[in-house]
Order: structure tokens, then C-alpha cells, then sequence
């Protein structure tokens, strides 16, 4: 049997309102956030990781030159996840040519506490469970990385215009997957200054 691709989509095209700064590239550990997201990112079960950003965003650019990853960049910027993630598909697609039972995996770009142990933990639940969707869960709250089969591919473009990639979970409900993980990792995203203030000192 021919093994499931696994493809990997980080939303790197948001402006950072509420942080004030750029927050993909501020420094954790001696590295920035999206390097180290994309450093975890990097293994041998990923086909493919694409990064979606906006058009005039040079600094990130940059920094993905460094740090890796396929850079989709859209001519019109993405106005929200949803979008951000149909430019992602739209080029696995071209690309690949992704089968029915091939995976994606959303990891959106604020969710810089990922491990290797961790994803080394998803994708093998993943690769072992024949569900449409594996989303983790910490605290009976569910994070990311959420992972889809690509039949779902064709529906992000089906949902309503106000609706968002949670809709997939509700209309598939009974074919989702949770994962209970003893890591905050999953939950942990950065939208403020305070937020950025604590992953520093939970890293300390």
C-alpha cells in the first residue's frame, strides 16, 4: 500500500495588530518564532511544508529564505485563515496531486511551542487512525496542529463566506479524532504583548 502524504500549511499572512510588531519574527531561545516552528516542521513525514504570506511582507520573506518552507505568496493578501489555507491547497494541488486519504495539517505561524516529540506523537496517531480529522486536545481544550484528509480539500472552498475551518469539525463531527496531550503547547498561540511577556518566561 502506497504510504499517506502528509502535507504541512502555516497562515503566516496576518499584520500582528494586537502585538504591535511583527510577531513571527520576534526571538525566542536565540531564534525567531517562524524559524523555529519551520525547524520542527522539517522531517523526512512531511512532503511539504507551505507558508503562506503576504505580498509585501520583505522581512518574513527574509526569514523564510533562512529558515525554509515553500513560500506561497497570493497577488491579493489573504483577509483571514480560512483564505489563507484555500492559496495553500491550491498549490499542493498543482504541485502533488494529492489521493483522497493523503493528510493536511494546519499549524497556524503564532503556535511556536510545537516539539518534535510532540508532532512525533500526532503523526503517528495519525498515520494509525482512519478518521477524517485528528485535532489534539490539552485540558479538554483543542489546539493545533489539526490534521484533515485531503478529501476535505474541495469543502474549505464550499464553506459559507462567514464561516471558518470549525466548520469542517461540526459538519464531520462524527469522524473526528481527539488526542489528549499533556503539552500547552497546542493551545499556546501569541496575539499580545502579555502573551509574548509569558512564552519568555515559560522558555526561561
Amino acid at each position: 500500500m502506497e504510504a499517506r502524504r502528509l502535507f504541512a500549511i502555516v497562515p503566516a499572512a496576518g499584520v500582528s495588530r494586537r502585538m504591535g510588531r511583527p510577531k513571527l519574527l520576534l526571538p525566542l531561545g536565540g531564534r525567531s518564532l517562524v524559524a523555529r516552528l519551520l525547524e520542527v516542521l522539517n522531517r523526512p513525514d512531511i512532503t511539504s511544508c507551505l507558508v503562506v504570506v503576504r505580498a509585501d511582507d520583505e522581512s518574513l520573506l527574509t526569514e523564510m529564505r533562512t529558515a525554509g518552507g515553500e513560500v506561497v505568496q497570493p497577488k491579493i493578501d489573504p483577509p483571514d485563515m480560512r483564505t489563507s489555507v484555500q492559496h495553500a491547497l491550491d498549490a499542493i494541488r498543482a504541485r502533488f496531486a494529492p489521493g483522497p486519504d493523503d493528510g493536511w495539517m494546519l499549524i497556524p505561524a503564532d503556535h511556536p511551542v510545537l516539539d518534535e516529540e510532540l508532532l512525533d506523537l500526532l503523526i503517528d496517531c495519525w498515520e494509525r487512525n482512519d478518521d477524517l480529522i485528528l485535532v489534539p486536545t490539552y485540558q479538554s481544550r483543542r489546539g493545533h496542529p489539526t490534521f484533515f484528509r485531503w478529501k476535505l480539500a474541495d469543502e474549505v472552498a464550499a464553506l459559507p463566506a462567514d464561516r471558518g475551518l470549525n466548520t469542517l469539525l461540526e459538519i464531520h463531527s462524527e469522524e473526528v479524532t481527539e488526542l489528549p496531550v499533556d503539552h500547552p503547547g497546542v493551545v499556546t498561540d501569541l496575539d499580545t504583548p502579555g502573551d509574548y511577556e509569558r512564552l519568555q518566561r515559560q522558555w526561561e
